[in-house]
């Protein structure tokens, strides 16, 4: 006999460690505005990311290097007015914590206080070890993020898969290691062989969540502009579309330009 679920009124750090412990994978998506985030809050999404990824889909940037701290804090504020149940982590945008711990934890406490956000995400190992531990000595939580790393893509030159070679393995093994005795609660690893990571799973006890890091991790994030088809042109191995809304919505606006010039719209029930 199967016993039911008990119903989680809200998402913690706690909760995704019971989640990782009990084997029950772990869901996340990007949210970058109020109404998004409560219609993925309602669906029963576990994690949603204000990720600096909305540099691109939001902006339009080619990078996600363009966005700000202020824009960010933007976002998050949306995005925590649309949830009740989920867990919303915000990306510390390029600029604001690599190299200076102290302009880290800055940006932290600014993301929490301004925002209402309850993590933060920082992209890098070792390298960021002093920001980390001064934002988890403030009492926020940190996620880590790594594996191909959007804010690096300079130093890298391309957005192929990460730490093919043994030796790049090695140090990501590593850095998940360092990681988590620092306390980050949970780690994202992107773009990287699915066995490293199943590796890297198995190693670490905190959650680890995969994009494009196979099925073998504690649990998935896609950004939702490609889940949902709203992007067209950006087509990874790792993407699975489950609609086609860009179609969908240019085919609506396309029926709404035709009904307003026929004066179909709005119809005599349709005015006052």
């Amino acid at each position: 006999m199967s016993v039911a679920k008990k119903e989680v009124k809200r998402i913690t750090t706690h909760i995704l460690q019971s989640m990782k412990d009990n084997g029950e994978k772990i869901s996340m998506l990007t949210a970058y505005d109020f109404s998004t985030a409560k219609i993925l809050d309602e669906a029963g999404i576990d994690v949603l990311l204000v990720g600096d990824s909305a540099s691109n889909v939001m902006a339009g940037h080619e990078t996600t290097l363009p966005i700000t701290l202020d824009q960010m804090i933007y976002h998050a504020s949306s995005v925590i007015r649309g949830i009740t149940r989920c867990l919303v982590v915000v990306d510390l945008p390029f600029g604001s914590y690599q190299g200076n711990s102290r302009k880290a934890l800055s940006s932290a406490i600014r993301i929490m206080k301004e925002s209402g956000a309850h993590t933060v995400k920082m992209e890098g190992g070792s390298e960021i070890g002093d920001s980390i531990k001064r934002i988890l000595s403030a009492g926020i939580p940190v996620m880590g993020h790594l594996g191909l790393t959007p804010q690096s893509i300079y130093k890298f030159g391309t957005y192929t898969v990460r730490a093919k070679e043994e030796e790049e393995a090695k140090k990501l093994i590593e850095d998940a290691l360092h990681l988590e005795e620092l306390g980050c609660y949970a780690l994202v690893l992107e773009k990287i062989p699915a066995k490293l990571a199943k590796k890297v799973a198995e190693t670490v006890k905190i959650p680890v969540i995969g994009i494009g890091a196979g099925n073998q991790v504690d649990g998935q994030v896609l950004v939702t502009h490609d889940l949902l088809g709203i992007t067209k042109d950006f087509n990874p191995r790792f993407l699975r579309r489950y609609l086609d809304l860009f179609s969908e919505i240019k085919g609506a606006v396309k029926q709404y330009i035709d009904d307003v010039k026929t004066v179909d719209f709005p119809s005599d029930k349709e005015q006052y």
